[in-house]
């Protein structure tokens, strides 16, 4: 009986042993089936490492790349240079050395990957993925640009879909070369973090809004130079008197530094995370990169954090998303690079009171109509702000985000031209010819 007792206890320990593996095997090929799958190792998927079946289109229907219908197996791209290289960082090239890219990421897609059948499909050829994005858009952006590098971000804020999305320097995927400049593989408006320069004075504007008493009464008398005990805060000119509209559009740095010190370092942390500068949001699969800041007790550099110098490093895709909240009363919508099936995207914590949003948005459409120039932004209901980031290049990096206050055409935006010099001149031009190119599309 006792010999009997013990092979039954063996026999029931092996059991949960095989249940427990099976248990352990079943959740891994869930998470991890995907990536097993498109293994490179898979000669029916792959033709000498390079992925030979799916497509990549646009929003509108444009290819943008065929695996496997180039010479030799390679990936075929879009005909149009201007379009291959606007769209490298979103589509990927043969190597996989854009790490954020369609190609890399969304390689169950391409192959049709799924638990049951596997990368099984009857034609063989795999699937279309659509992105969010349009081609034709960002061509516009990118010739925009120009000779500079930076970035160019648009998105629905209602849908939460990525419209445009170009970095610079680029590549051509269809003309691989080692030559290539540092940061050339990095999507800087996903994986990027820039000093914001003025633009962060939407942060600092909307602590100061929800946290400093009688605002409306709020004046300083600008000449330019604000001594704080012998290190000086400067504008750009003397602004004379101010009040808290006019700072703002005139971006006046002595006044937000007085703002920066009455809120003081806690709050000012504390604004930046519930803004989701600080969040590594999760765009289909996606993760950007999260922004840094450091808000020391120190008032000068503190003066220097609140109006987007000292430490501030943003992710341009957050600050769209904040925009995005300032334009929905509050509350953004997270970005998508995948042309949805659902109306609607995931929406966000509450960044800032509605009450707050709304007057942001009184104070960035004053912005425009009275520094930027309305006639600047023909048939563009658009609210901005400006940003002229000092870093170590030869000229500022020229920064200008905003969003449209149009329901027809919900589109948040960011512009950061490297070494471009000033928002107003040099980046804001660049969003009017993206933001018509996509009114147009859509009208």
């Amino acid at each position: 009986m006792k010999k009997l007792e013990k092979r039954a206890i063996i026999c029931l320990l092996l059991a949960a042993v095989l249940v427990i593996g099976l248990g352990v095997f079943t959740f891994r090929y869930v998470k991890y089936g995907h990536k097993w799958a498109t293994f490179y190792g898979n000669s029916q998927l792959y033709h000498n490492g390079v992925l030979a079946i799916g497509k990549i289109y646009d929003r509108n229907g444009v290819l943008l790349a065929s695996n496997g219908k180039g010479k030799n197996g390679e990936i075929k791209y879009n005909s149009d240079l201007a379009i291959r290289e606007a769209t490298a960082h979103s589509v990927g090239d043969m190597s996989g050395n854009v790490s954020t890219s369609a190609e890399s990421v969304f390689k169950d897609r391409l192959v049709g990957y799924n638990l049951l059948t596997g990368t099984y499909s009857v034609s063989g050829k795999g699937n279309q993925v659509h992105l969010s994005i349009s081609a034709k858009a960002c061509k516009v952006a990118y010739e925009a640009l120009g000779s500079h590098n930076g970035t160019v971000g648009v998105y629905n804020y209602k849908t939460g879909e990525i419209l445009c999305m170009v970095s610079k320097p680029t590549f051509d995927p269809q003309n691989p070369t080692s030559n290539v400049q540092t940061g050339t593989y990095m999507n800087k408006f996903l994986s990027g973090t820039l000093t914001p320069g003025s633009t962060f004075k939407l942060v600092t504007s909307a602590a100061a809004i929800e946290n400093i008493k009688d605002l409306s009464s709020f004046r300083y008398y600008c000449t330019g130079v604000r001594d704080m005990n012998g290190w000086k805060i400067r504008c750009d000119e003397p602004h004379g008197e101010v009040d808290f509209t006019s700072a703002l559009a005139k971006s006046c740095n002595c006044a937000f530094s007085v703002l920066s010190d009455e809120l003081g370092n806690k709050i000012m942390s504390e604004y930046t995370k519930k803004v989701g500068l600080e969040t590594a949001y999760d765009i289909d699969g996606i993760h950007n990169a999260k922004g840094t800041f450091d808000f020391p007790s120190n008032k000068f550099n503190l003066a220097w954090a609140g109006i987007g110098q000292w430490k501030d490093q943003v992710n341009p895709c957050s600050m769209m998303v904040y925009m995005g909240a300032i334009a929905r009363d509050g509350v953004s919508v997270v970005p998508r690079i995948l042309k949805p099936t659902v109306a609607t995207g995931k929406t966000t914590d509450r960044m800032i009171q509605a009450s707050t949003a709304s007057k942001l948005r009184s104070m960035m459409r004053n912005n425009v109509e009275k520094t930027y120039g309305a006639e600047n932004f023909p048939g563009l209901n658009i609210c901005a702000k400006t940003g002229t980031a000092e870093v170590n290049g030869a000229q500022p990096n020229a920064w200008f985000d905003g969003f449209l206050d149009d329901d027809e055409h919900p589109y948040a935006f960011v512009v950061c031209v490297e070494d471009g010099g000033f928002g107003q001149t040099v980046a804001a031009p660049v969003a009017n010819k993206v933001l018509q190119e996509l009114v147009s599309e859509n009208n």
